[in-house]
């Protein structure tokens, strides 16, 4: 493999995680007006006046019921892309299987990125699609995922070599 392909790995793999950790925290809207809230997609939490949080699985309503399905689709085409990057140093055919895997992720990124905004409407936020009330505000989880998006990307040029010059 050569130096571009072993940091596109490593920047794919980066992403998966953040990816992973943003759905596994329950951090993606947060609240501190009555109490801490916290909004996720897998697990939200509440915790009123300095009692203990109480955490349980959310109904989630269609946008953000999609954008899960977008992310875990994104997190498993990444997963693929490493594997076959990693194949690719004894079968350099699976290459460009591996850029397409890479370029699915970030298409199901960017999906997922762009409704689950949509869902600003639930009743406990409050809001209007694209626009969060000001007693609501993204949290780290919902950072974690732009992140591991803005990192796919990265690492699809790397993959692609887009960057570089062709002599």
């Amino acid at each position: 493999m050569d130096k571009l392909t072993v940091i596109s790995v490593a920047l794919f793999l980066t992403s998966d995680i953040l990816a992973i950790i943003s759905l596994i925290l329950p951090d993606w809207i947060v609240s501190d007006v009555g109490g801490d809230t916290r909004f996720g997609l897998l697990r939200s939490c509440v915790a009123i006046y300095g009692r203990n949080p109480y955490c349980y699985s959310p109904k989630l309503q269609t946008e953000w019921t999609v954008t899960l399905m977008c992310i875990m689709g994104g997190c498993v085409c990444v997963t693929v892309t490493v594997v076959l990057f990693i194949v690719s140093h004894w079968h350099q055919s699976v290459v460009s299987s591996a850029r397409w895997f890479g370029f699915s992720a970030m298409v199901h990124f960017c999906l997922a990125a762009v409704v689950f905004p949509m869902g600003f409407t639930v009743d406990a936020i409050g809001g209007q699609p694209y626009q969060l009330p000001s007693s609501h505000q993204v949290g780290i989880s919902y950072i974690f995922f732009v992140l591991s998006l803005w990192i796919t990307v990265i690492s699809e040029l790397f993959a692609g070599k887009v960057c570089m010059p062709h002599f």
